[in-house]
C-alpha cells in the first residue's frame, strides 16, 4: 500500500509539473506570440488608455537619421496603444514653441531633444508644472535631470567621440578633420572634443553649413586640397559621409572617410570600402525605447537607468559587420 501511495504521489506530481510547465512555457509563448502578431498587424498589444505622446526634435528637413528614430517610436506606439505625434524644427526657438503647443494640447507625455538646451528651458519647466512626464532622447545626456526629464535615452556624445579617436589610433591615422554641420549643437561639439581627446594625432574642426550640401562638399574639398597630410575625415551624420567621399575624390586626396551614424548608404559605403568605419548609436532603439518607457511610466511608474542615461551606443561598425546590418538599414530600423 505504501508503495502504491508513493507511485500515486509521483504520478500526481508529474502531472502537476507538466500542467505548470504548460502554463509557464506554452501559455506564455502563446501570449507573447499573440502580442507580436498584433503589433505586426498594426494593432495594440495592450488595453491601456489611448494616451497621446508628442515627440519634438531638432531635426531639419530630409534628415534620414530622424526617419529611423521616428520608425522606432511609431512601432512602439502601435504596440502600446499610443497616439503618436511627431514634429521637428532645427531652429531652437521654433522647437521650443512646438513643445509649448504640445503642452497646450494637454498631451500625456513628451519626448524631446536637447541639442540647444537653453532655448528649451522654459518650455520644459511648463511641462513639469503641468505634470506631463518628459523623456529626453539623442541629445541632453548630461543635463536632462536639470530640465525635469525622468530619464534620457541615447549615447554619451563624449564617450562616442572617444571611441572615434581610439579607432583612428588603431588605424594609424595622424591628422584628422572633424566636420561640424550644425553650429550651436552641443552634442556635435562633444563628439569632436571626445575624438580629439582620445586621438594621438592632431584633429581640426571644420564648420560647414549642413543645409547646403554643395557648400559642405566644397569646404571639405578645399581643406583637403590645401593640406595633403590630412589622412582622415570624420563626419557627424550619415547624410554627410557620401558628400565627404565625393569631396575626397575631387580633391585627389587619400584620406579615409569615417562617420557617425548608420544607414543603408553608409552600410554600402563600408562594404565597398569608400568608408572606413561608422559609429552607430541605434536611432531606431532611441525612438522605440522613448515611447515604450513613457508608456511604462504612465502605466506602472517604471523608470529605467537608475539615475543614469540609458545608453544605445556607441558601436563601431566596420566592413565586417556592414553586410549583416545593411539588411536592417534597408528596412529603416538601423
Amino acid at each position: 500500500m505504501a508503495r502504491f501511495r508513493t507511485w500515486v504521489s509521483i504520478a500526481v506530481a508529474g502531472a502537476l509539473g507538466l500542467s505548470l510547465a504548460g502554463c509557464s512555457s506554452t501559455g506564455g509563448k502563446r501570449a507573447e506570440d499573440a502580442r507580436k502578431s498584433q503589433a505586426a498587424q498594426g494593432r495594440a498589444a495592450v488595453d491601456t488608455p489611448r494616451w497621446t505622446f508628442a515627440m519634438i526634435t531638432h531635426s531639419g528637413d530630409g534628415d534620414t537619421f530622424w526617419d529611423i528614430v521616428q520608425n522606432g517610436a511609431e512601432q512602439a506606439a502601435t504596440k502600446d496603444n499610443i497616439n503618436f505625434v511627431y514634429s521637428h524644427n532645427e531652429e531652437a526657438q521654433q522647437q521650443a514653441q512646438l513643445v509649448d503647443a504640445a503642452i497646450d494640447k494637454k498631451v500625456d507625455g513628451i519626448v524631446v531633444t536637447l541639442a540647444k538646451p537653453d532655448a528649451m528651458k522654459s518650455a520644459l519647466a511648463r511641462a513639469e508644472k503641468a505634470g506631463i512626464p518628459v523623456i529626453t532622447v539623442n541629445s541632453g545626456s548630461e543635463i536632462y535631470k536639470k530640465y525635469g526629464a525622468i530619464t534620457h535615452i541615447g549615447q554619451d556624445e563624449t564617450i562616442a567621440g572617444e571611441a572615434v579617436g581610439k579607432e583612428l589610433n588603431k588605424r594609424g591615422k595622424k591628422k584628422a578633420l572633424c566636420i561640424l554641420h550644425e553650429q550651436g549643437n552641443v552634442g556635435h561639439e562633444q563628439r569632436c572634443e571626445g575624438a580629439k581627446k582620445a586621438f594621438d594625432g592632431t584633429m581640426t574642426n571644420l564648420y560647414v553649413e549642413g543645409t547646403n550640401m554643395p557648400d559642405v562638399q566644397s569646404s571639405i574639398e578645399a581643406k583637403l586640397q590645401s593640406d595633403a597630410s590630412i589622412d582622415s575625415v570624420v563626419t557627424l551624420g550619415a547624410p554627410f559621409a557620401a558628400t565627404a567621399v565625393k569631396a575626397k575624390e575631387d580633391a585627389g586626396s587619400k584620406a579615409e572617410i569615417d562617420t557617425f551614424d548608420l544607414n543603408d548608404k553608409v552600410a554600402q559605403g563600408l562594404k565597398d570600402g569608400d568608408l572606413g568605419f561608422a559609429v552607430d548609436q541605434q536611432p531606431y532603439l532611441q525612438g522605440y525605447e522613448a515611447v515604450d518607457l513613457l508608456w511604462l511610466f504612465k502605466y506602472n511608474a517604471n523608470v529605467l537607468g537608475g539615475g543614469k542615461p540609458v545608453l544605445t551606443g556607441p558601436e563601431v561598425v566596420t566592413k565586417d559587420q556592414a553586410a549583416k546590418l545593411q539588411e536592417y538599414a534597408k528596412r529603416g530600423t538601423r
